[in-house]
């Protein structure tokens, strides 16, 4: 939004025509691209900023966070190492030359697979139903909430209905998973009992093949566990530089004309600047045209 089409949108409102949805929706989308280029800027400059005393918390905490960062990234890297090691270790107890009949072998290769993938779906349901009980639990608080400050008598039970019916959709959910669960466990059980058959059927050797493939198995899961954990703590980690980031530019970017501090960092990156302050202009002038300025 240039002042000029913000002085003809005021001489189309003087006859009547207003569009405040369009004006919200392009300051939103405005908005956006300046949170997104606050955040480029912080991240470009930020190791600039040491002697900026406003912005002193911000610079020492992403000095923390990026130590953090980097020891997560390199214990994340160590993992999938040892991740693709486990699977290279299991693709050669599957591939191995068996000393059985073919016909049985193939079928306890069958077996090693379906355990995999059953022993994956039951994680995967564990995971769904610890969800589905954080969610159950929030709706019972919300209940309460919703029975103890709802003063509309219809609209409270209007409310606690909803909720009510969710409840019991979420209890319905539940049951299947775990019945569900019950299910794959059973078919594991069965799984385990063939493979015991199969297994001692090779005495020593297929012993000894099913203790190091159990192993291997039992590593990939904790190590898949250990990398959804790490995962997740980079994600915590890049929010809050992230936010830390966008804090950066978004002061640099406003005061680089009465900072000298300011001025030198974004140095470079002036005409990043210019177009966060033509994006800060536009915004004000659709909330003028909106009417909410």
């Amino acid at each position: 939004m240039t002042t000029t089409r913000f002085f003809m949108a005021r001489f189309a409102q003087a006859f009547g025509v207003i569009r405040r949805n369009q004006r919200m929706g392009d300051a939103a989308s405005e908005i956006h691209l300046l949170r997104e280029a606050e955040a480029y800027l912080g991240d470009a400059v930020w190791e600039k900023v040491e002697h900026i005393e406003r912005l002193a918390v911000e610079y020492w905490n992403l000095r923390k966070l990026h130590k953090e960062r980097m020891a997560v990234a390199e214990r994340l890297l160590a993992c999938e190492t040892q991740l693709a090691a486990a699977h290279d270790v299991r693709a050669a107890l599957l591939s191995a030359t068996p000393l059985l009949d073919p016909t049985i072998n193939d079928e306890r290769v069958a077996i090693l697979t379906m355990l995999e993938d059953r022993t994956r779906q039951r994680d995967e349901i564990v995971a769904r139903a610890r969800q589905i009980r954080r969610t159950y639990d929030g709706l019972k608080m919300k209940l309460t909430v919703i029975s103890e400050e709802m003063s509309d008598a219809a609209q409270r039970q209007a409310a606690i209905n909803e909720v009510n019916d969710r409840l019991a959709a979420l209890k319905q959910e539940f049951v299947a998973l775990k019945e569900e669960r019950i299910k794959i466990g059973h078919e594991i059980d069965d799984g385990d009992a063939k493979l015991d058959v199969i297994e001692r059927g090779q005495e020593v050797h297929k012993k000894v093949r099913r203790e190091h493939a159990s192993a291997t198995f039992q590593t990939i899961g904790e190590v898949n566990k250990d990398l959804a954990i790490l995962r997740a703590e980079l994600g915590i980690l890049d929010t809050r530089m992230r936010q830390l980031h966008s804090e950066i530019g978004r002061y640099v970017s406003r005061h680089i004309n009465q900072d000298a501090h300011c001025a030198e960092a974004v140095k470079g990156h002036r005409a990043l600047v210019d177009v966060m302050r033509a994006l800060r202009r536009s915004v004000a002038l659709n909330h003028r045209l909106a009417g909410i300025a």
